[in-house]
């Protein structure tokens, strides 16, 4: 027997720990190498943990669940293993199995305190319902769900021991709950309850501050419209709106350097590049990829990063590397709808910029009302290193900058 340990794969140093999902494979089942076994979720990221070699999966030594540290032994691989070898060594333990269903059923006897009552007020035992609780009792749910007893029940036929079957467990529809106050209690994900504990931070460590300003969307439009399918073609992908605020935003960085920087205790730290995040929502939470050198790359590089991330978000697949770092953030809630909203600051960056839904507003231009493609930018800044006049200015650059995009291309 040739055995292969399954290690969880090296953690960045500000992740201490992570998670095990479920495991994709049993023991006594075989595996193909790279094959994934099980995924690990930290506080940034979900890892995959593929085979280290073909063989069988002998055994794992944590469930699902359970919190892991880098390099620990997770579970091992029998090279030499054949599929079925540890299922077959199941039938020995039978014996010692079968005697266990009596003391099991006991268990499940056992109701909740709040469901003992419903049952009460129901003429019902906890017996009489399947319960889905732990080792079988019956929680609150399982007894709002279960029909009251009828006031007289048929004579029930005995049943010999040796067939009796259990019923299978009916869930209950769900508009049986409805008026009932449902709720569910669900631990929150390693990715996020950092979420949760970063935007806390954020907002007892920064002097939080946010300041707005409209622009005219027509511009960018029209000029989206005419290349739109050149450069798609060009390029292999479609030509959006963010290309064009993260230039904005880079644009205005460079006038307003403050606006790029960041506090390191008493310190501001200039930085003298420029990494934009864009704040992505995944199924497991909000995540902020990171552009690298935005102000070194041209509008389809721009894009190409950006749809890169979606996917990869969505599917889970972004990695602590694209999740580390930035120096400024733009949050497009307006994909969504939003009118205007103040974004939070991700530490330790020092602004962030919030893009809104662009809508036909009327607005007032050379004293006439005319109707015009409407975006409200809000950008919220740390006020202890950002004063008034750098925040207004950098959003104005901003605004000015998507008004007249010809000033991305010669920089004024």
């Amino acid at each position: 027997m040739a055995i292969v340990e399954v290690k969880v794969p090296q953690l960045s140093e500000s992740v201490a720990e992570g998670t095990l999902l479920n495991w994709k494979k049993k023991p006594g089942e075989a595996v193909a190498v790279d094959e994934i076994l099980i995924e690990i979720e930290t506080d940034k990221v979900v890892l995959e943990v593929p085979a280290p070699s073909a063989g069988v999966l002998a055994e794992t030594l944590k469930d699902g669940g359970a919190s892991v540290v880098s390099e620990e032994v997770i579970a091992r691989i029998d090279t030499e293993g054949k599929a079925g070898a540890v299922a077959a060594a199941a039938p020995a333990a039978a014996p010692a199995v079968a005697a266990a269903p009596a003391a099991a059923a006991n268990k499940g006897d056992v109701a909740m305190p709040a469901a003992a009552k419903i049952l009460a007020e129901k003429g019902l035992q906890a017996t009489d319902v399947a319960g889905t609780g732990k080792d079988g009792r019956v929680t609150k749910a399982d007894a709002q769900g279960a029909s009251a007893k009828p006031a007289a029940a048929p004579v029930a036929v005995p049943v010999p021991a040796a067939v009796a079957k259990p019923l299978p467990a009916v869930a209950a529809p769900v508009a049986q709950n409805l008026g009932d106050r449902p709720e569910q209690r669900v631990p929150m994900t390693r990715l996020r309850a950092r979420v949760a504990e970063r935007l806390v931070q954020s907002q007892s460590t920064n002097a939080i501050l946010t300041t707005f300003n409209e622009v005219n969307m027509a511009p960018v439009m029209e000029m989206r419209k005419k290349f739109q399918e050149k450069f798609e073609k060009e390029h292999g992908v479609k030509l959006g709106f963010m290309s064009f605020f993260v230039k904005a935003a880079v644009h205005a960085l460079k006038k307003y350097p403050v606006l790029n920087a960041s506090v390191d205790g008493n310190d501001i730290v200039y930085h003298g590049f420029f990494d934009i995040g864009i704040a992505v929502g995944s199924p497991r939470g909000l995540v902020v990829p990171i552009i690298r050198n935005a102000d070194q790359l041209s509008f389809a590089d721009i894009e190409k990063k950006i749809a890169e991330f979606g996917a990869k978000a969505k599917e889970g697949k972004l990695s602590i590397d694209e999740l580390t770092g930035g120096t400024f953030s733009i949050s497009n809630g307006g994909t969504f709808g939003s009118m205007l909203s103040t974004p939070i600051i991700n530490p330790p960056q020092s602004a962030i910029l919030g893009v809104h839904a662009t809508k036909d507003r009327a607005v007032v231009e050379n004293g006439q009302v005319v109707v015009r493609p409407i975006n409200y930018l809000a950008m919220s800044y740390d006020h202890r290193i950002i004063d008034g006049r750098e925040a207004v200015l950098g959003l104005v650059a901003m605004k000015e900058a998507l008004e007249d995009p010809a000033r991305l291309l010669f920089d004024i």
